[in-house]
C-alpha cells in the first residue's frame, strides 16, 4: 500500500444553532464538496469490523496509541462507489487507505464471509483487502456496527481542509439492508446535536479558523465507531451477531 498522508482532525459537538451559524460564515469562503448535488449534502453508512477479541473497541476505550479501524463505505446507500478502508490514528493525526469492492465483495463480506483466499487469488487482491482477508481469517474479523449520518462538507485546497457538519448520526445492525434506502437505526445524539470535524495536512487557513472560532466550542474525543457500538447494544450482544 501507498503511503497515506497524516492529517489533523479535531471534534466539536455543536447544536443546530451553531450549524447554521458556521455555515453562513463559511459559504462566501469555501466551497462545498462537488458530489453533494442539490440537496447539499450527502449519506454515508459505514460498516466496522472488528476481531475475536473485539481489539478496535477496547483500544478506542483505553485511549491505545495507534488505534486501526477497518470499514466497508458506501455514500447515499448506493452500490456505485464502494471502498474498503483502513483508518489509523496515531500521535494525535490520522491516516487513511483505501481499496474498491465490487458489490458481490462487499456482500460476501458483510455476511463475515472469506472471498477466496489462495495464493494467486490473494495476488490479485488490492493489497488492504488482502491485508484485511488474512485478518478474517487469523484474528476472524466480522462486521460489528453501522454507522450512518448526513454529512454537509466544505473543501479548501489550501491545507487540503475538510470542514464537515455531520447530522442525524445513527447506529445500526441492520446489516442485511446495508444497500436499502430503509435501514433500521438508533440515533447516536439527542435531537439537535450534531458533529463537526475539522481536518486539514499542513495548517488551517487564518481566515477559515478566525470564522470557525473554535476557541469557543468544545474539543471532543468523538469516535462513531465506538460510541455507536455502545448505543446500538452491549458487548455480549454484538459478540452473537
Amino acid at each position: 500500500m501507498a503511503i497515506a498522508k497524516s492529517r489533523h482532525e479535531y471534534k466539536f459537538r455543536v447544536n443546530e444553532k451553531d450549524l447554521l451559524m458556521l455555515g453562513m460564515r463559511l459559504t462566501p469562503l469555501i466551497a462545498k464538496d462537488a458530489h453533494v448535488g442539490e440537496q447539499g449534502y450527502y449519506h454515508i453508512r459505514s460498516v466496522y469490523f472488528d476481531d475475536y477479541h473485539n481489539n478496535s473497541f477496547y483500544s478506542n476505550e483505553a485511549g491505545v496509541d495507534p488505534r486501526v479501524k477497518y470499514r466497508i463505505r458506501i455514500y447515499n446507500a448506493s452500490d456505485a462507489s464502494i471502498k474498503l478502508e483502513k483508518k489509523i490514528k496515531e500521535n494525535g493525526m490520522t491516516r487513511k487507505y483505501a481499496a474498491p469492492l465490487t458489490r458481490r465483495q462487499a456482500d460476501t463480506l458483510l455476511r463475515g464471509q472469506l472471498l477466496p483466499i489462495d495464493q494467486e487469488n490473494l495476488e490479485s487482491y488490492p493489497p488492504l483487502l488482502a491485508q484485511f482477508l488474512l485478518l478474517m481469517r487469523t484474528r476472524r474479523m466480522q462486521p460489528k456496527v453501522i454507522v450512518a449520518y448526513d454529512r454537509i462538507p466544505y473543501v479548501d485546497r489550501r491545507g487540503n481542509v475538510r470542514i464537515t457538519f455531520d447530522k442525524n448520526i445513527a447506529a445500526s445492525v441492520d446489516f442485511s439492508h446495508f444497500f436499502e434506502e430503509e435501514m433500521q437505526k438508533i440515533p447516536l445524539l439527542p435531537p439537535g446535536e450534531h458533529l463537526l470535524e475539522v481536518k486539514y495536512d499542513e495548517y488551517l487557513p487564518a481566515v477559515l479558523k478566525q470564522q470557525l472560532n473554535l476557541g469557543k466550542l468544545r474539543q471532543e474525543t468523538f469516535s462513531k465507531y465506538y460510541l455507536c457500538r455502545k448505543r446500538a447494544g452491549n458487548e455480549h450482544f454484538f459478540e452473537h451477531l
